[in-house]
């Protein structure tokens, strides 16, 4: 009898404890199929993060998705995954769009992980790498097309890639396309590709133009948010400084004497990147560049330098500001404050990932204290002010903007060989 009921106890345990861990996150709660399990085990991913355990189940019944996450909460696995899925099971193609060259790189890498296991084949079409490459590399057929909107229009203008099997089409950072002008390629691609499709679309904003080409091209797509827009990355100490433009650079100085660990400095322009870079050298600290004017081979040297520890610094523009998958980055500077509040939300994002503790500093120039004022608006918060260092050299009071205009005009319109008194 007692026998018996140890045994009823020992059941009953058993039951609550598998139902305790059927309510724990887990990518073996979500509907993918054993083999793919297998692969996520070995690679130690266990647990989904929020974006991940919302959107997987969805992905992979077919649906329509309109997924807003801030950048690094896990957007390429939401939707990477459900892809794999569907193409083991039933075929077809699958074609991911993306803002950047760097994050189509990242998007291949990590989508390679689990894809190869499976014998799929991918095909990269990026801007800054050889067409005949790409043209090769589409000949075999690829089962998923990783590219930015531009390279993926010449491609289709010049006949030499085939989108009429896309199954699954998926818009990446789509906020960000549109930022970039790229409305009108993606919407000559979304008429290219079948109309019977699956189409999920991830943003970590949504502007009235994507709003309008989910009503157009998407079929009811379901809604899933993981954070409200202009949400900052838990664990990032947030401040800023005060500074003319003359003490800049100084400064900069300063805090990477004073900040250890990796530091990603963000430039309005790729010129600024270029001469912040230069000056970050003169200090003797390591430091690279990415912007538009490197080669892709350049971007891609600079980024692995920096996920390596060959350069400490990496200044960029905001090409990068979602393209930068590295862990570990211990302090965000804003050296050029961002032209839109959103993309301060971005840049400061590739700090404190992860979970862990980061640091982002921004400098505002007196006369931008309209852009401050966005961005406090954006994140509901207001932003630290930081005393600046003593021994700055004194403040440059600069002309008001019109005057600068002015004196730009009549000094364009001076003749050729005259001397400026």
């Amino acid at each position: 009898m007692n026998k018996q009921k140890d045994t009823a106890f020992g059941s009953e345990a058993i039951s609550q404890a598998r139902r305790e861990n059927s309510n724990k996150p887990s990518f073996h709660n979500l509907g993918l199929d054993d083999p793919i399990l297998k692969v996520l085990d070995q690679l130690k991913f266990h647990i989904p993060t929020p974006i991940q355990a919302q959107a997987i189940p969805d992905g992979l019944k077919g649906e329509d998705i309109i997924g807003v996450a801030q950048t690094g909460t896990g957007k390429t696995l939401a939707f990477s995954l459900p892809i794999i899925q569907r193409l083991i099971r039933h075929g077809g193609g699958g074609l991911i769009l993306l803002p950047t060259r760097e994050l189509a790189l990242q998007v291949e890498e990590t989508l390679q992980k689990i894809a190869r296991s499976f014998g799929l084949r991918t095909a990269l079409i990026i801007g800054g790498a050889p067409m005949r490459r790409q043209i090769q590399d589409l000949r075999k057929n690829p089962h998923v097309i990783i590219g930015t909107p531009g390279r993926i229009i010449n491609h289709i203008e010049e006949r030499t890639i085939r989108l009429n099997d896309v199954s699954v089409l998926v818009l990446d950072e789509a906020d960000r396309m549109l930022d970039m002008g790229f409305e009108p390629q993606i919407r000559k691609i979304l008429n290219v590709v079948p109309k019977d499709r699956q189409t999920m679309l991830f943003s970590a904003t949504m502007p009235n133009e994507i709003v309008k080409i989910a009503t157009q091209y998407m079929k009811r797509p379901t809604h899933v948010e993981v954070a409200r827009q202009g949400t900052t990355a838990e664990g990032v100490d947030q401040e800023i400084y005060i500074v003319a433009r003359n003490q800049k650079r100084h400064l900069l100085e300063k805090l990477l004497k004073q900040y250890e660990g990796t530091v990603l400095v963000f430039s309005r322009t790729k010129y600024g990147a270029k001469k912040i870079c230069r000056d970050v050298r003169k200090t003797h600290l390591t430091a690279a560049e990415i912007h538009s004017n490197r080669s892709l081979n350049q971007r891609r040297e600079a980024l692995e330098g920096f996920k390596k520890g060959k350069y400490r610094v990496l200044v960029a523009t905001d090409i990068a500001a979602r393209g930068i998958d590295v862990q570990g980055i211990a302090l965000v500077i804003n050296y050029d404050v961002p032209e839109y509040a959103e993309d301060y939300v971005h840049r400061i994002g590739r700090t404190g990932r992860a979970g862990k503790v980061g640091r982002a500093i921004t400098f505002i120039m007196p006369s931008q204290s309209d852009k401050l004022k966005k961005i406090e608006r954006l994140i509901e918060t207001r932003l630290t002010k930081a005393n600046l260092p003593a021994d700055l050299p004194e403040p440059e009071h600069e002309a008001p903007k019109a005057q600068r205009v002015r004196m730009g005009s009549r000094t364009s319109f001076r003749r050729k060989g005259s001397r400026r008194r």
